[in-house]
């Protein structure tokens, strides 16, 4: 507790140098470096929000638990701003700092400044940003999207800017051809990038939701869309399948959450013929198999 107010107390010793830098808008301005680069402590009420801001799904449990990590330490990590004129300033990254700690009355908030015109603060919000481990696929591609026609890039340069290989970028801004409700399921959780790619190769949007739904009801798996796609395309139908390739009943494939977790694993469970099948239980090791068989009774 007590590194964290020496922390800030330092920052608002630097802070003072902002009553003198009203007028700084370029790294060649008086006194510029002594504010842009260091990590200063800013008046909450003086940052504005970032228009760029590609997270748009703040979850209201993680804010709570991040304001209460704040409220006992203190914003171990400095939120990045822009100045603006005065002693105003925009927000380049850090939104979930920033609103944690209005969540807890917080009046400051450590920032490291950075002077940027629009074009380069969109580019610093969303490369950042990108490079997080939090944001969904669907954010993702929104970002790389924004960067290719908001900067002009192409996907090539696109890539050596966020250090991905081209063909991550590609998949990425595939996933914008899914019907929005598919783009809703993946960033509510409900399937996976990897179904989203699957069901990319459907070009019509009526077809996509009614694979989609099939594989909420049905619970499948990314290999499984990936062959009820093929079926798709191929414009055959599901009952011509073969007996290992049928797709469970619904009275299968709603108990089949509770088996794994009776089991304490994911359990195969396949359709052999009519109202035939056969359920595959993994083991990694013999301690594993003594666990199943003291399951099984």
């Amino acid at each position: 507790m007590a590194k964290a107010v020496k922390k800030q107390a330092l920052g608002r010793g630097l802070s003072a140098l902002l009553n003198d830098a009203n007028d700084i808008m370029s790294v060649k301005d008086k006194n510029a470096e002594k504010v842009v680069g260091n990590i200063l402590e800013i008046d909450v009420q003086a940052i504005k929000e970032n228009p760029f801001q590609p997270r748009t799904n703040f979850k209201e449990e993680e804010l709570q638990e991040l304001a209460a990590s704040i409220r006992e330490l203190g914003v171990i990590q400095p939120i990045t701003v822009r100045k603006l004129e005065g002693n105003q300033f925009q927000l380049v990254s850090g939104e979930r700092r920033l609103r944690a700690s209005k969540m807890i009355g917080a009046t400051s908030i450590p920032a490291y400044i950075r002077i940027a015109n629009d074009q380069e603060l969109l580019e610093m919000a969303l490369v950042e940003n990108i490079q997080r481990s939090d944001l969904d696929s669907i954010e993702i591609a929104l970002s790389y999207q924004r960067l290719i026609e908001e900067i002009q890039l192409t996907q090539e340069e696109l890539s050596k800017r966020v250090g991905k290989n081209r063909s991550t970028v590609t998949n990425y801004l595939r996933l914008l051809k899914l019907d929005p409700i598919i783009q809703t399921g993946i960033r509510d959780g409900f399937l996976t990038m990897g179904h989203g790619r699957a069901l990319i190769n459907i070009f019509d949007h009526d077809k996509q939701l009614e694979i989609y739904k099939n594989i909420i009801q049905q619970n499948l798996s990314v290999r499984q869309t990936e062959e009820l796609v093929r079926r798709a395309k191929e414009g055959k139908d599901n009952s011509k399948k073969s007996p290992e390739e049928k797709l469970l009943p619904e009275v299968i494939s709603s108990s089949q959450k509770f088996i794994n977790d009776f089991f304490g694993q994911k359990v195969e469970i396949k359709m052999t013929g009519s109202n035939k099948g056969k359920i595959t239980i993994p083991f990694h090791s013999e301690e594993d198999f003594l666990r199943i068989k003291k399951l099984l009774g």
